[in-house]
């Protein structure tokens, strides 16, 4: 199975990937109309509320789960944004988090 290489989302299925082609790389959810990956803060934004929406409590625990998911995908590795700075949830936090979903 593919994951989005921007946010880590599992590609299951044709509509799961951008613009349903399943050569894509991506997710439907990072990508623009055109077919452009979207900004790493607005990625960075949907993770968050992802992770709050499926785990729930506070804000500032959901962005260092998203920071740890996202600073571990290689994409980020060449396209770093600030909000990849800063509090990053640890190995045992981000594994328990992950079990959860």
């Amino acid at each position: 199975m593919k994951n989005c290489a921007t946010c880590g989302m599992p590609l299951k299925k044709k509509e799961d990937f951008a613009l349903s082609d399943e050569n894509s790389q991506f997710c439907a959810y990072c990508v623009n109309p055109d077919g452009s990956v979207k900004s790493g803060e607005e990625i960075f934004n949907g993770g968050v509320q992802f992770f709050l929406g499926a785990l729930g409590g506070e804000k500032k625990f959901a962005e260092r789960i998203t920071r740890k998911n996202m600073s571990q995908l290689p994409y980020w590795q060449e396209h770093a944004f600030e909000s990849l700075k800063g509090d990053m949830a640890t190995d045992e936090e981000f594994q328990l988090a992950m079990s959860k979903l």
